[in-house]
């Protein structure tokens, strides 16, 4: 069954090059508040990849929503960009052999849309189909999958590329409250991107089959976690909701438990967990709440520390990681974890 599905032949990741520690954030603007310092050092986050505005000698990193748009195209098409070569060339393909394209995106909006700066960028086929998902959050990277997947199951030899490219760092509103700073202490600027085929020769191949997709999202929490705007900041800004982590564990189980059920898997046959590095509470919640073990989510967790949370694409850092680890075996069940607003909660079923 496992050689007909869709495959993840390749993964790519990228961020842009400069890395702060939290406590260098902290420092750079004179952050003294212990409210907000606390904030930064307390996450389990050792730093961040950044795309942050030059020092001023006053200490205000404030950009307007102009400079910010701006920002979050020049790093789409940098980090972005090579975050997507990077996926083609471990599969041994060009930009021109990609045949449909998903870019995922939260954290600025493009029209056209990013797929097409992309294709430019690139020098994709002008024929190569798109599709833009822009808005859904931290979850949206499987929420794109899907569709990806069956774009790459309705062609069967041909390449598909999802490309999940956010820049945080264009979405950060400065103004000295713990809503903002909550926001600002968390996020980090990262893209990821996979190669998906359905070929039945790639059967020899050693990559995970998307066996399955399951979604939940929680209605009544559908504002806990929102990005609009701000009339007082005149811009768009996040807004996280305390009780999240909470929400989201307590709310886990109904996905996974409907997609395992499907497949007459337990949690126990479960190999490899990849999850989303949402936050230490999130994580903490989900452990909880499924009976998780820190094993289980380690590359979850050093993603987190690395490069705190990376929205769409964190998943598949950890994906990477998990795969640079030779640790997983033909036959292993594996299951992937988003979570984002709505309250949303995506799973996907693999198969190695």
């Amino acid at each position: 069954m496992t050689l007909d599905r869709p495959r993840v032949i390749s993964i790519g990741t990228a961020n842009p090059p400069d890395w702060y520690s939290q406590l260098a954030v902290l420092d750079r603007y004179g952050i003294t508040d212990p409210r907000l310092r606390s904030l930064f050092t307390s996450g389990h986050i050792d730093g961040r990849n950044l795309i942050l505005p030059p020092a001023r000698p006053d200490g205000d990193p404030t950009e307007t929503q102009g400079q910010l748009l701006d920002k979050h195209l020049a790093g789409a098409l940098d980090f972005g960009a090579r975050a997507v070569l990077a996926a083609l060339a471990q599969a041994g393909l060009g930009p021109a052999e990609v045949d449909y394209l998903v870019a995922v995106t939260t954290t600025g909006f493009l029209a056209p849309g990013l797929s097409a700066h992309l294709v430019k960028h690139l020098g994709m086929r002008p024929d190569c189909a798109r599709l833009d998902v822009v808005g859904m959050g931290c979850n949206a990277g499987l929420n794109a999958l899907n569709p990806t997947v069956n774009w790459a199951m309705a062609h069967p030899g041909k390449n598909a590329v999802m490309a999940c490219v956010e820049v945080c760092s264009a979405a950060y509103v400065f103004d000295n409250t713990m809503r903002t700073a909550v926001v600002n202490s968390l996020f980090g600027d990262g893209a990821a991107a996979v190669v998906v085929r359905s070929d039945p020769a790639d059967g020899a191949r050693f990559a995970p089959s998307l066996l399955d997709f399951e979604s939940h999202i929680v209605t009544p929490a559908l504002s806990a976690m929102r990005y609009d705007w701000d009339d007082t900041a005149h811009k768009f800004s996040f807004f996280l909701a305390p009780d999240i982590p909470y929400v989201v564990g307590e709310n886990a189980e109904i996905p996974l438990n409907r997609l395992l059920g499907r497949h007459g898997l337990r949690r126990r046959h479960i190999a490899h967990w990849v999850v989303h590095s949402g936050g230490k509470k999130v994580i903490d919640a989900l452990m909880y709440n499924l009976g998780l073990t820190a094993h289980d989510v380690r590359h979850t967790i050093s993603v987190l520390r690395d490069h705190g949370n990376l929205s769409s694409g964190s998943f598949l850092f950890s994906l990477q990681r998990l795969h640079a680890e030779h640790v997983v075996e033909r036959g292993d069940h594996g299951v992937f974890i988003t979570m984002g607003p709505g309250t949303s909660i995506e799973t996907a079923l693999v198969r190695w």
